[in-house]
């Protein structure tokens, strides 16, 4: 039985109560990635190009700092890798993630939270945070129900 670990960004708190519903489901530890300096209500609004959010989705390079947690990446096989859809991809905060820690050998599946977007291109701009990890694109759980959930951890 591999140990799996449901890692997730949530700025508004939408994305981490379906992490915690796959953390309960899938039976897997479960890893919050914290920003350093949280994002507020006017950090997020897309609308504005000045906003915090606009500024670093506009900058591929651009890492967001994290809070810095111990945690043992190799007693993990697989990682549920959950965030919200920013600009039709992943946030840059999610590569900081993927940067700060040894994912060799690992398997990524994504999940995500959106207003209505996909996962664009995310995968191939995740892949070179993680490059030795094979990331996969899973799937989108907007409504976020626990017959979804349970139905997509169960086809994992």
């Amino acid at each position: 039985m591999s140990k799996k670990l449901v890692a997730f960004f949530s700025a508004s708190g939408t994305t981490k109560k379906v992490a915690q519903m796959i953390a309960e489901e899938a039976k897997a530890d479960l890893f919050e990635i914290e920003p350093k300096i949280p994002y507020t209500k006017a950090d997020l609004d897309w609308m504005n190009k000045k906003s915090r959010s606009s500024v670093e989705m506009s900058d591929k390079k651009y890492r967001p700092e994290i809070m810095e947690k111990e945690i043992d990446m190799s007693s993990y096989d697989e990682i549920l890798l959950g965030f919200p859809i920013w600009w039709y991809v992943a946030p840059t905060i999610i590569n900081t993630f993927l940067e700060a820690y040894d994912f060799s050998g690992k398997k990524i599946v994504l999940f995500a939270t959106s207003g209505g977007s996909g996962f664009g291109s995310t995968v191939k701009e995740l892949q070179s945070s993680a490059s030795d990890a094979v990331i996969t694109e899973g799937r989108l759980l907007n409504c976020g129900t626990k017959q979804e959930i349970t139905e997509w951890v169960k086809s994992l």
